[in-house]
């Protein structure tokens, strides 16, 4: 029997991000052609169980929730991964969180009561293009919290994702990984053409001044928050590889919750002879 991409991806202990490879199509064999035909196949499967899960939800008939947390550095490929993967799902069983710097209102409570707040209902898949990491990431590298509130957000962050799965809920956190020079490339890219000029920021460049700040910033995340779920370290130097990977993930866990149609709530027959009648 294979190994599981999930198992091939899956990352723990101390991590130097330095010694993985960005371009790897760990678990994939073909060319770029191919992964886009698999990625289409994939849509199918996924749409299929994503629908069961989204009727199993609504009859209440399981409580199981499904949360895909989306971390990686400027021109990683989140928003790819939504256009591409979310899209081979249906969007009534979608809930998408993008989160912004902390409004002020926000900023008046504890760093996870916005995360909280956009966890997905049973039946759901939720999708979060960066989440509750950025709090122990931009709070170390930019010092905008002590070293013993950063030690205290990194329990936190294990307590709140067991408590999440002990509830039902499945977590898939992906983070990917890019170079320097992946990311130097993408940046090029949109100041290169017009109508990505859009994607483009000048405080790009002042977060990329901080690289080697935010890979250990990483290392340290993932060592530190895989208890409750683990990480999956997604090379993300080929987008079609990256897009690939973690729909896979995504169809893996799916898969592994052995989903059904809910059972009938009312006699089926005497609903047949009901509607015959009318």
């Amino acid at each position: 029997m294979s190994p599981t991409l999930s198992s091939q991806l899956t990352v723990s202990g101390p991590i130097d991000l330095s010694g993985y490879d960005s371009r790897a199509t760990t678990g994939f064999d073909g060319k770029k052609a191919d992964a886009k035909k698999a990625l289409a196949r994939l849509g199918d499967e996924l749409g299929d169980l994503q629908e069961k899960l989204f009727a199993a939800g609504r009859t209440g008939s399981r409580s199981t929730r499904v949360l895909v947390v989306l971390q990686g550095m400027d021109t990683s490929g989140k928003g790819g991964i939504v256009r591409h993967v979310a899209g081979l799902a249906d969007p009534q069983g979608l809930a998408i969180t993008s989160f912004k710097s902390p409004t002020p209102a926000e900023l008046k409570h504890d760093f996870l009561w916005r995360v909280r707040k956009a966890l997905p209902e049973p039946g759901m898949i939720g999708i979060f293009d960066r989440s509750h990491y950025e709090d122990v990431l931009i709070g170390r590298v930019r010092e905008l919290a002590s070293p013993q509130e950063l030690e205290r957000r990194y329990d936190a962050i294990n307590a709140f994702e067991q408590k999440f799965t002990d509830s039902g809920g499945v977590l898939v956190k992906c983070f990917l990984h890019i170079t320097k020079d992946d990311q130097k490339d993408r940046l090029a890219a949109r100041l290169d053409d017009p109508t990505k000029y859009w994607k483009y920021s000048p405080g790009d460049l002042d977060e990329r001044e901080l690289w080697s700040d935010y890979q250990e910033a990483y290392e340290i995340a993932l060592e530190r928050c895989g208890e409750a779920a683990p990480w999956h370290l997604v090379p993300s130097g080929r987008k079609w590889y990256r897009n690939w990977a973690v729909a896979t993930l995504l169809l893996e866990q799916l898969r592994a919750l052995d989903l059904d149609w809910p059972a009938p709530d009312f006699d089926v027959a005497a609903e047949k002879k009901r509607l015959a009648r009318m």
